[in-house]
């Protein structure tokens, strides 16, 4: 049986996962509201990261503020708006065939891109979570691969917590497209990249050292932080149980059994 390993010690700045650390569904998990509030009252910085790119920054921080948790737009990040501020660098204005659904499509759009399903004037495939998922899309995007679009992705999850189980995520789409065309993926802009970890730390004006990374899934979450130098925290509130840090290779800072325990051993 593995042990819990609470932290010590407080941050100065605090980077949340969201689905199935700090709320699932139109629920709260235990002890979310104990720590961020008290995080909070103690003049600690939180920023909140998503890979779910069905929702929108606006829509999670709302959902958030309903729940009973403040928080304004441009504290929560997810893996459309990085991957939007990646293509604006690398390539502005591109005609883009999105596998994804209406919010990855409106923020690509409203952000100057051309979006096509002409596999001829593609410059680039996206891959991301899309519960539309349909062959005509897959064989679209298998047309503009093999004529040379790049290819691109939100985010890397197998599977996106709810309710009662989990929906397949953006992994299958682009595992999918791997297989019939034998591309590659380019990057892929969600959590565990580097990209994903800048724009927290740019929200947090913080350095890396002084801030703590706290997520439900070591690939991603806890990857994230080690990779680019926070501690990370895991809690047993979702997708990782006990047993599987035991013998995976990415092994935590501190594990937890909740939110609260980030809180309840370094009290402010």
């Amino acid at each position: 049986m593995i042990e819990l390993r609470p932290p010590t010690r407080l941050y100065d700045g605090y980077v949340f996962d969201l689905d199935g650390t700090v709320y699932l569904g139109d629920d709260l998990l235990p002890g979310a509201a104990e720590a961020v509030t008290a995080l909070r009252a103690a003049g600690k910085g939180t920023v909140f990261l998503s890979n779910n790119p069905t929702v929108t920054p606006a829509e999670a921080a709302a959902r958030l503020t309903r729940l009973g948790l403040p928080t304004p737009t441009e504290s929560v990040i997810n893996s459309t708006l990085v991957l939007v501020g990646f293509l604006q660098r690398v390539m502005p204005g591109a005609r883009l065939f999105a596998i994804g659904e209406a919010p990855l499509n409106r923020a690509l759009v409203e952000a100057g891109f051309i979006l096509t399903d002409n596999p001829e004037a593609v410059d680039a495939v996206i891959a991301s979570f899309d519960r539309t998922f349909t062959y005509a899309k897959l064989q679209t995007a298998f047309d503009a691969l093999r004529a040379g679009a790049r290819f691109f992705a939100t985010n890397n999850d197998r599977y996106c917590p709810v309710p009662g189980g989990g929906q397949p995520d953006a992994a299958a789409i682009i595992a999918a497209l791997e297989a019939c065309t034998g591309v590659h993926v380019e990057a892929v802009l969600g959590k565990p990249s580097v990209h994903m970890a800048a724009a927290a730390l740019v929200a947090l004006q913080l350095p890396p050292g002084k801030c703590l990374m706290t997520g439900d899934r070591l690939e991603t979450d806890v990857l994230l932080g080690l990779n680019s130098g926070m501690d990370a925290a895991l809690t047993l509130t979702g997708a990782t149980p006990a047993a599987a840090v035991a013998v995976s290779r990415i092994q935590p800072t501190y594990l937890i059994s909740n939110l609260g325990d980030l809180v309840r051993v370094a009290a402010p």
